[in-house]
């Protein structure tokens, strides 16, 4: 039997490449942006995604001018110190560690984030997979 089965896909969102792929004005309020993308994600948290029927295990993580944006009981919003990119690759490092071979989905057009992830053993999927 397989260790991770029944636990679901970690998701985890690269909130800052995320809110920055559509120009809808976001950089005059990022705090707003990133809760706005937050309260999305809710929905993709129950739904799921193409190849990652729902539910999902959801992490949004903000840095920067986004940051002390509360998570929900669907998404939980992890900040970033420093960069935003190591945080991701910290938490999908420290997921795989406890769980191998679990199913983690990474959310960014970030290339090198999308190869470090990769490394590591997660999927990456674009911005409009988890947009609204």
């Amino acid at each position: 039997m397989d260790e991770n089965e029944g636990l679901p896909t970690l998701l985890v969102v690269d909130g800052a490449n995320v809110v920055g792929s559509v120009p809808d004005g976001w950089w005059r309020d990022r705090r707003g942006a990133a809760e706005r993308l937050r309260d999305a994600l809710v929905a993709v948290a129950e739904r799921g995604l193409p190849d990652h029927p729902g539910p999902l295990e959801v992490v949004l993580v903000v840095e920067g001018a986004a940051r002390g944006v509360a998570g929900l009981p669907e998404v939980r919003v992890v900040e970033a110190s420093g960069s935003g990119d190591d945080r991701i690759v910290e938490l999908v490092r420290a997921a795989l560690a406890e769980h191998p071979g679990r199913d983690c989905l990474v959310a960014t057009a970030d290339r090198e984030l999308r190869s470090r992830v990769g490394a590591l053993g997660a999927t990456v999927t674009g911005p409009r997979s988890v947009r609204p």
